[in-house]
């Protein structure tokens, strides 16, 4: 009787806590799978920051500044990329006379190349980005008597125009339209020179033949390094970036 006295009562209690608590909310059981709402748009300023760091971070574990180290600027400097002359036959042989030291075979080297902050612009439909690379190195003339004849500080700027494509399987893909180099962003300035040699004439002359090859020599090496890191960049960063674009989203470039 005992027993089934308590049960009775258990059960008026289990029916009184039952009706109290009808009108709140019932808690969740973590074994129990969640509706799935729908996630909210990404921070605009964290995915522009997102982009940039990526193409930064890919351009550089892509190999860029050991690209920038090893461009053929010698080869292309004592051709004159291509005018008369060159550089070691047109300039060496107007300063020979005065300077025979010049004579000696010109040592050219890229140092402390740099991928400086990138820069991010939207196009006015919303619908592309264009990103800005600046590039900073330094460039050493050397001659083997002389040693180091003099130090060039030179800053360029690529562009790249960023848009969407949709492959056959529906996805989408960021991909790389035009690449270029930004025109009047080439700035050479003089870092160190022999103060006893006509350093100015020898740095008239090498920017002249710079601004006409170094640009496009610089493009044609970091350009396929954009469009790799493009290929292998985060697919949720990448689903995120195009969603915006396909709607044509605003978003906020201050980062």
């Amino acid at each position: 009787m005992f027993q089934i006295g308590g049960l009775v009562v258990f059960c008026g209690l289990l029916a009184q806590a039952t009706a109290q608590l009808a009108g709140l909310p019932v808690p969740l059981d973590q074994t129990l799978p969640l509706a799935v709402n729908p996630a909210l748009p990404s921070n605009p300023t964290d995915l522009a920051g997102s982009m940039i760091g990526a193409l930064s971070n890919g351009l550089l574990s892509g190999g860029l500044l050991g690209t920038l180290e090893n461009l053929p600027l010698l080869d292309i400097l004592k051709t004159g990329g291509g005018t008369s002359g060159g550089l070691v036959g047109g300039l060496l042989g107007k300063l020979t006379s005065s300077i025979p030291i010049l004579n000696n075979i010109l040592y050219i080297k890229v140092t402390n190349p740099q991928l400086l902050e990138l820069g991010l612009v939207q196009s006015t439909d919303g619908h592309r980005l264009y990103v800005t690379i600046p590039l900073g190195m330094i460039l050493k003339v050397n001659t083997p008597l002389v040693g180091s004849l003099l130090e060039l500080d030179v800053k360029l700027n690529i562009t790249a125009d960023l848009t969407f494509v949709k492959d056959r399987q529906g996805r989408f893909h960021l991909v790389l339209g035009d690449c270029t180099h930004s025109p009047g962003s080439l700035q050479i300035s003089l870092l160190n020179g022999v103060a006893s040699l006509p350093v100015q004439d020898l740095v008239d002359t090498l920017t002249g033949i710079l601004d006409k090859v170094l640009p496009e020599l610089v493009q044609g090496k970091v350009c396929p390094l954009v469009n790799d890191v493009l290929k292998h960049m985060d697919v949720t960063l990448v689903h995120d970036i195009v969603d915006k674009l396909i709607h044509g989203l605003e978003f906020d470039l201050r980062v």
